[in-house]
């Protein structure tokens, strides 16, 4: 499975950036189904369908970056620049 993998740079801390990921988690229910989150420390393992297309990965956050590793299926690969648009923007803003 091909893998999806980036580092959203902030400079909150490990703590504050765990928390806000974590008051996104329900605005992302509205956006995906099936939604599963299961946190160790500051580290999100996560699974959804969204398109159509189940998806998992991990979020694991540092003190200076969140570094996000999604597992695609191969016929996801088509919008897998969509994908990391999408996790960049949202990311980005959340731990601006």
């Amino acid at each position: 499975m091909p893998r999806l993998s980036m580092q959203i740079p902030h400079a909150l801390g490990r703590e504050e950036a765990t928390r806000r990921i974590k008051v996104l988690i329900p605005k992302a229910r509205d956006q995906v189904s099936d939604l599963e989150e299961q946190w160790q420390d500051h580290t999100l393992t996560f699974r959804f369908k969204a398109m159509g297309f189940k998806v998992g990965g991990t979020a694991a956050v540092e003190e200076t970056v969140a570094n996000i590793d999604v597992d695609l299926p191969l016929a996801a690969m088509m919008v897998k620049g969509i994908i990391e648009q999408r996790v960049r923007q949202e990311l980005g803003t959340v731990l601006a």
